[in-house]
């Protein structure tokens, strides 16, 4: 038993890059493989990057964990790197692996697991918004113990639509009804960014300014609402410490 945990401890958190972010924001503090790396606070040597739309996604014995990344592609665009992804992931949760999903992330995962992901019905979500926890989280083993209210970076114009079966509501907002979900007993997806700071949120509405402005949203009031969102980026080392 002692040296099966140990091989298990030697296999690296793997972060599945999905995408790359705006180059102003890469330039300033890196790309969404290192915003998450820094969240989660293990070295170097413990985390293995790979990128789905070109490396080879590894087997279920080959890590202890994964983390998916955001991404400027769309779910329902249907790129052949995107449904490989898909068909890995769900062989990841068949396999009971822990896995999180992070906004685009959170789609794949829904979608592999036979939901629906579509454009949101409003328009796009962004700024730094309250999520609200549901009673469900009092048994869940990532979010137990966190408020019942916390603030959350948000930028997304695609949502879950539909869950898919098996599936746990774990917080919404008014915006969004499935701000976080478990899938099964190994995976979660959150429609929010926890690897993401106020910096990078700002910047985000500043790339996205048109869009922001088309969806009727006042800039100035988005850039007030800033903030940083400690109980949101707590989730990556709980997800480490899960594992």
């Amino acid at each position: 038993m002692k040296m099966e945990l140990w091989r298990n401890l030697m296999k690296p958190i793997t972060i599945i890059k999905t995408g790359k972010t705006f180059p102003d924001l890469i330039d300033k503090n890196g790309d969404f493989e290192d915003w998450i790396s820094r969240g989660i606070g293990l070295p170097n040597s413990e985390i293995k990057i790979v990128n789905a739309e070109s490396d080879i996604l590894p087997e279920p014995d080959q890590i202890r964990g994964a983390i998916i990344s955001g991404s400027h592609a769309y779910v329902t665009d249907n790129l052949d790197w995107c449904l490989r992804l898909e068909h890995w992931t769900k062989m990841i949760i068949d396999n009971q692996m822990p896995l999180l999903g992070i906004c685009f992330g959170h789609q794949v995962i829904a979608k592999a697991m036979g939901g629906i992901v579509d454009f949101h019905p409003i328009s796009l979500e962004i700024g730094t918004k309250e999520i609200e926890l549901l009673p469900s989280c009092e048994n869940d083993p990532l979010f137990t113990g966190l408020p019942a209210r916390f603030k959350v970076h948000l930028f997304h114009s695609q949502s879950v639509i539909q869950l898919p079966a098996n599936t746990t509501v774990l917080a919404r907002n008014e915006f969004e009804p499935h701000q976080a979900v478990r899938v099964g007993k190994n995976a979660w997806g959150v429609q929010f960014h926890p690897e993401a700071n106020s910096a990078a949120t700002r910047g985000y509405i500043q790339n996205l300014l048109a869009d922001v402005k088309s969806a009727d949203y006042e800039p100035d009031q988005l850039f007030e609402q800033i903030e940083e969102t400690p109980y949101s980026a707590s989730l990556l080392k709980r997800f480490v410490e899960l594992i």
